[in-house]
């Protein structure tokens, strides 16, 4: 396997959640992490550098952290893996090669909404003020529903994972998109567009793609929405499962991006697909 070096911001939890990451020893497991990863054979063991922001040092990880001063930049693509349980759960669900249809499709679903959940935390628009509860005057701090919110969710998988988003985003519009990858060069085809001639100003806008292996269906569908009118930083991408390439590709050519995940593999292999993953996504969601 070809080695890449990927520059970009993980926030990891302190427990395995990713094999090249297992050695990564934090006292707060929310605090963000700059790797530089360089995934090698599966012989070699996997190194990582990371910085704390908090404590704004540097250094190798691979059994213990070693620190030297270096700051984060605010330009610098974040990825999010939130270390909740219940989303360890579900992907260990979504993995199971015995999980049937309806469960698998179910899973995902839940997993969507505690990757949405994490990605609106501190970054949807409010509006406070104050009602009359039945016992007295309360002031009160409401989703702003003057302000745009959009889900963009990738045909076919990125509908499984969506189906929950509006029991958590009140006030929020969805716009599809259907892109195919051609299983022979892994290249993008879209063959759905549904987005706005162009996007509100001010739109936050959750991009949902399940798998991100390659990279070039998401690529392809951030530079959509910059096409019609959206900023790297107005977007946060949502998936279940991601890989070393499409997060290189997507440091390299979107910095400012904000990207939610449930876990990193390692590997993606010569027909595209995540090692160890959970397969055909769509297939999986809709028996087909």
């Amino acid at each position: 396997m070809a080695t890449c070096r990927i520059k970009f911001t993980l926030r990891c939890p302190s427990s395995d959640t990713q094999r090249f990451a297992s050695t990564c020893r934090l006292a707060n497991p929310s605090s963000p992490l700059l790797l530089n990863l360089t995934p090698a054979s599966s012989s070699n063991p996997k190194k990582v550098s990371c910085s704390s922001a908090r404590r704004r040092s540097f250094g190798t990880v691979r059994a213990h952290m070693a620190t030297e001063e270096k700051p984060v930049s605010e330009d610098r693509m974040l990825v999010f893996v939130p270390p909740h349980p219940l989303i360890k759960h579900w992907v260990s669900v979504l993995r199971n090669e015995q999980t049937p249809c309806p469960i698998f499709r179910n899973a995902m679903a839940e997993l969507g909404r505690l990757l949405i959940y994490e990605a609106s935390r501190d970054w949807l628009p409010t509006v406070t003020g104050e009602i009359q509860s039945p016992l007295g005057v309360a002031s009160v701090e409401f989703v702003d529903p003057r302000e745009p919110i959009s889900v963009v969710p990738i045909l076919r998988a990125g509908l499984a994972l969506v189906e929950h988003a509006s029991s958590i985003l009140p006030a929020t519009k969805t716009y599809h998109l259907g892109i195919s990858r051609n299983e022979e060069t892994l290249q993008p085809t879209v063959y759905l567009n549904k987005l706005p001639d162009k996007f509100p100003e001010g739109s936050r806008v959750f991009l949902v793609d399940p798998m991100l292996a390659t990279g070039g269906t998401i690529v392809a569908a951030v530079n959509l929405l910059k096409d019609h009118g959206v900023d790297n930083k107005q977007i946060k991408v949502i998936s279940a499962v991601a890989a070393p390439p499409a997060l290189q590709k997507l440091s390299e050519k979107f910095p400012g991006l904000h990207v939610y995940t449930g876990i990193i593999d390692p590997i993606v292999n010569e027909k595209g697909f995540i090692i160890p993953g959970l397969g055909d996504a769509g297939d999986r969601s809709f028996g087909t």
